[in-house]
């Protein structure tokens, strides 16, 4: 089949093709109801309103003595009428003039307005004496006072940590609304491919692209909804396409769209309408947007680096920001080496951050899997630098 050279375009206006083409498709999906004991890490939905106060009712604040203020106004001993502990029981009445020992969270005994910790009193016989002066609401918490009903315990938005599931809990809320996590299929193409494990024969490499995007999606809090390889075949590919869409908002596919003759991602989806193109970046540069039965279809060059690259640049972010997670800033930063740059094609070079400064990691070749596995950044040199010299400010992105 003959291919056809596309236009190059820049970075920035083909991830606004990829936010334009992917955006719709992941924020479409639906919300779920699901446990609060399973919730942790998901995002809410809607805003989690109380449904009761907290504290549920009034009570103690430490384990101590629960009185009538005004009776120490009259003395500083009391008797004790009895012991309230933190349990399930009918209310009580605290006597006139006399006191009753109250465990930590036990409910606070009608006419009593004061707590007065053990430590502030001494015990003789039947008798509490108590050793400092004590004001009306003194260690007593008060129902309501966390949260009134009908309050907002957590926003909408809001990604649950244990803050929140604690919070959650408190008000007796079993089960909250999240969103439902995007769901992605991944299909690696080449007849060289094999699995990690396997025996590799001459030509043979191992599958690293399926098992990285797999890892990248899982760090967005995206879920994999199929993880397909498949070799350079027509049929194959389409059959792999007609099962990554049935349960997915999103495919991601890794190699076949360049200009060789084998490029089964790029001969199936064209003729279907996909862009086919060059982004003017290193490396990543063959890129390709499409569509099948409504699911968006975003492909990467096949070599390990540019796929890691590509998916970095322009799906994490968007990834990211469905599932409610913050962004990932380019961070400036000092450069330790010189670095020389192709005119015209935006570079992002591997690096070590270390504080400050960035060392660069190996070169810039696509193949390099094992040397950005030592990287902990991207480093991202704009088109229009040729040349960085040592102590120069560059960006950074986290890996």
């Amino acid at each position: 089949m003959q291919k056809h050279a596309h236009a190059t375009t820049t970075v920035e206006s083909h991830a606004a093709a990829v936010a334009h083409l992917v955006t719709p498709a992941i924020e479409a999906r639906l919300s779920r109801s699901i446990s609060v004991t399973a919730a942790a890490g998901r995002v809410a939905a809607a805003d989690i309103r109380s449904p009761v106060d907290l504290p549920l009712f009034r009570n103690s604040q430490m384990d101590g003595y629960a009185v009538r203020v005004a009776d120490l106004a009259v003395t500083s001993s009391l008797p004790v009428a009895g012991v309230i502990p933190a349990r399930p029981g009918a209310a009580v009445t605290l006597p006139v003039g006399m006191c009753m020992r109250i465990m930590t969270g036990a409910v606070v005994p009608t006419g009593a307005d004061a707590v007065v910790p053990v430590e502030e009193t001494s015990l003789d016989g039947a008798m509490v004496t108590i050793h400092s002066a004590v004001a009306s609401g003194a260690f007593v918490r008060t129902a309501g006072s966390d949260v009134h009903a009908g309050a907002v315990l957590v926003r909408s938005g809001t990604r649950l940590a244990a803050r929140h599931i604690a919070a959650i809990a408190a008000a007796g809320i079993a089960e909250v609304v999240v969103r439902d996590r995007v769901r992605v299929s991944v299909i690696t193409t080449g007849a060289e491919l094999v699995s990690p494990g396997a025996n590799a024969l001459p030509g043979q490499v191992f599958d690293a692209n399926q098992s990285a995007l797999v890892a990248a999606i899982g760090e967005c809090d995206a879920e994999i909804s199929v993880a397909l390889r498949v070799v350079d075949d027509h049929d194959a590919f389409v059959a792999a396409l007609a099962e990554a869409t049935v349960d997915a908002q999103l495919i991601v596919t890794s190699g076949g769209i360049s200009q060789g003759d084998f490029e089964v991602v790029r001969d199936v989806l064209e003729p279907l309408g996909a862009r086919v193109g060059h982004v003017a970046m290193q490396p990543g540069g063959p890129q390709l947007l499409g569509e099948v039965r409504g699911v968006p279809v975003v492909s990467f060059p096949g070599n390990p680096v540019s796929t890691q690259v590509s998916f970095a640049v322009f799906l994490r972010p968007l990834l990211r920001a469905a599932a409610g997670l913050p962004p990932m800033q380019p961070t400036p930063v000092r450069s330790k080496d010189k670095i020389s740059s192709v005119a015209g094609k935006r570079q992002f070079l591997r690096g070590m951050l270390d504080g400050e400064t960035v060392e660069i990691i190996g070169g810039a070749s696509s193949h390099l899997v094992a040397t950005m596995a030592r990287a902990n950044v991207l480093v991202d040199i704009p088109a229009e630098i040729t040349h960085v010299e040592p102590g120069d400010t560059v960006s950074v992105w986290p890996l």
